[in-house]
């Protein structure tokens, strides 16, 4: 007999993340993540799994915070970031302290790089002073005289130098293939904060240019996760060949630089590298020249080859109910990668054969709901893909409440995965609701112009998309025309206030994390110059279209009860935002209500605590089943 998810289930769910297969090809070393209900905190630690096939998943590392599993070269060691060392089932292990990014070894073995804060000592009460609007950071607060630099560990002596230095943050090291250098992402430029981008420099790694770092990509564009060729002679990295908004790339630099070549110019495709909510993994180059990388098509993440010196990419992982969370590829053979579909948040694969079954093995009575790709035609004529989640069984007869739940990003998806943060799509679907999810105008993995569409139309440009989805249901007999609620976070937020300004067919509305003014988000956001690019101006300059696309100027026509949930330390959509939208409504006479969670970030519910990221569903569940 099995049974529905519930919340609380939450804490018995096996996250699995970052893979790493052994040189050998013996074994995968990955990274499972758990809720501490008692702590009300993740813990994460390392797992081993053989790739035979009786081989049991382990646990290596019992730390509260182990993350970052990488196998020395000769496969003799597994180096990790955590709390405490761990020597476990005869595995040597080399822990960095909690709080470095990027680890990496050197190709002979000796030392370590990676990323960590160094901070100016400043006295708790002291003045901030800034010349520059990127003292603040989502999830780290005011970090004004705070940098993240490149460090290189020498696992034998435990000396560790400094390889870069300056008035500048870092990320992504990446050895070159002899270890004397480093190449790393940083934006150094001194209207950064004006003119977003980052780029790709080269450091010596033994620290003897005392920090000089040598730049290799353009200044106004953006780069992630740079990777060296086996001979050294090419760095590959993910990037844009400009600053505007546009798919990611797949591009290479000569070490010593010179043009940027793209290595797949005909792949109308985003590259993905991987971050919190978003799926992908970095790219790799393989000892045969083949690069590696992840690219979202049709909200699913796919892992792809294309050769170093270019062609067209062939499909190396693919499937349409799979979402690749993260990849290892070897230097011959086949790849380990981490793959969430609608049944699990993530398993680890090698090649075509699935190792492990850890939500099943956690949680052996629960089924999921697994959504339902559809194409829904919008009032101009394109096709939009979604997904829509409901229970037949729970639903009985006849059209059920539905929920429009709109994505983030903007330029993010809805993917076939279950992925553990929107717990009320399972709360909901169990309780009889059908949940619409549809990749509108804006959403990652249609192609770049169907990415680009809301350049300078926030709202305007998709809502005719989510209309139209939502008329096909009610006139199949899907939704119930007179039970029909919306909501969304960030963006999603942003466009649940707009969408309700716009029209009252819906009874109820949840906004998370939102945006309802966009001139003050330009000036308060940490990431408000981004905005400017989206909008295609600065307020100042266009005063009249931020007006028009602020759900705030329209606020006076809302009519839909709503639920307001902020992260109260959010620097992405500053918490202000929030205060806006539900004062007006407050002022106004509507239905309307607050909820703030204390320390929350722009992600607390992919990254808060766990409690909160229960409390964000059930209340966003019941708020719409007043309906």
């Amino acid at each position: 007999m099995t049974r529905r998810l519930t919340a609380d289930d939450l804490y018995r769910i096996p996250f699995a993340s970052d893979p790493r297969l052994h040189p050998d090809g013996s074994r995968v070393a990955f990274v499972v993540t758990t809720a501490d209900r008692e702590h009300d905190e993740w813990r994460s630690c390392i797992w081993v799994v053989g790739v035979g096939v009786d081989s049991r998943p382990q646990q290596v590392t019992f730390g509260v915070h182990d993350t970052s599993p990488r196998w020395a070269p000769d496969g003799s060691a597994l180096a990790y970031v955590g709390d405490a060392a761990s020597e476990v089932a005869r595995i040597p292990v080399q822990r960095v302290a909690a709080g470095a990014r990027g680890l990496t070894w050197s190709p002979d073995g000796t030392r370590l790089a990676y990323v960590a804060d160094v901070d100016a000592e400043r006295g708790e009460h002291e003045p901030v002073a800034v010349s520059r609007f990127d003292d603040k950071q989502d999830g780290s607060g005011l970090v004004p005289h705070r940098q993240a630099h490149v460090f290189a560990l020498d696992v034998v002596s435990g000396a560790c130098t400094q390889a870069t230095c300056g008035e500048f943050s870092t990320a992504d090291p990446a050895w070159s293939p002899d270890g004397v250098w480093i190449a790393f992402v940083a934006a150094m430029h001194d209207d950064r904060d004006v003119r977003p981008g980052s780029s790709v420099y080269v450091v010596a790694a033994d620290g003897s240019s005392g920090g000089e770092a040598q730049q290799r990509t353009p200044t106004y564009a953006w780069a992630h996760a740079p990777a060296w060729s086996p001979d050294g002679a090419t760095i590959v990295y993910a990037g844009t060949l400009h600053a505007g908004v546009s798919h990611t790339r797949l591009l290479a630099v000569p070490r010593t630089g010179g043009n940027v070549t793209e290595l797949a110019p005909g792949f109308d495709r985003n590259v993905m590298v991987g971050a919190p909510a978003y799926p992908g993994a970095p790219p790799q180059v393989t000892a045969g020249g083949t690069v590696v990388f992840c690219a979202r098509d049709h909200g699913c993440t796919h892992v792809y080859g294309v050769p170093l010196s270019g062609g067209v990419p062939e499909k190396l992982v693919g499937g349409d109910g799979r979402v690749v969370l993260g990849v290892s590829a070897p230097p011959a053979g086949e790849l380990a990668f981490v793959a969430a579909d609608g049944g699990s948040p993530g398993e680890v694969w090698v090649g075509e054969r699935c190792l492990t079954r850890l939500f099943a093995a956690a949680l052996p009575d629960v089924e999921l709901i697994r959504p339902e790709a559809r194409w829904f035609t919008a009032p101009d004529g394109v096709r939009v893909q979604g997904r829509v989640v409901g229970d037949a069984s729970a639903s009985g007869s006849g059209p059920a409440p539905l929920l429009l739940d709109i994505h983030g990003g903007p330029h993010n998806a809805w993917g076939p995965a279950f992925d553990g943060v929107e717990l009320h799509h399972q709360l909901l679907a169990a309780a009889g609701w059908t949940v619409l999810l549809l990749n509108a105008r804006g959403s990652d993995g249609y192609g770049e112009s169907f990415f680009g569409a809301l350049v300078g139309a926030w709202g305007r440009a998709d809502m005719g998309d989510f209309m139209a989805a939502v008329d096909t249901l009610v006139g199949e007999g899907v939704a119930d025309p007179d039970r029909l609620a919306v909501s969304g976070y960030s963006y999603g937020g942003y466009l649940t206030c707009w969408i309700t300004a716009q029209t009252d067919r819906f009874g109820a509305a949840v906004t998370g994390g939102c945006v309802s003014d966009l001139a003050a988000f330009v000036g308060t956001s940490d990431a408000g110059s981004r905005l400017a690019v989206e909008i295609g101006a600065l307020p100042f300059e266009d005063p009249t279209r931020y007006a028009d696309l602020s759900p705030i100027t329209h606020v006076s026509d809302v009519r839909t009860p709503t639920l307001v949930l902020h992260g109260q330390d959010d620097q992405r959509c500053p918490v202000g935002q929030a205060e806006q939208w539900f004062a007006a409504l407050r002022h106004l006479g509507q239905t309307t209500e607050l909820v703030r969670y204390p320390g929350g970030g722009h992600l607390f519910t992919v990254l808060g605590r766990p409690s909160h990221r229960i409390d964000y569903s059930r209340r966003l569940a019941a708020w719409v089943s007043r309906l």
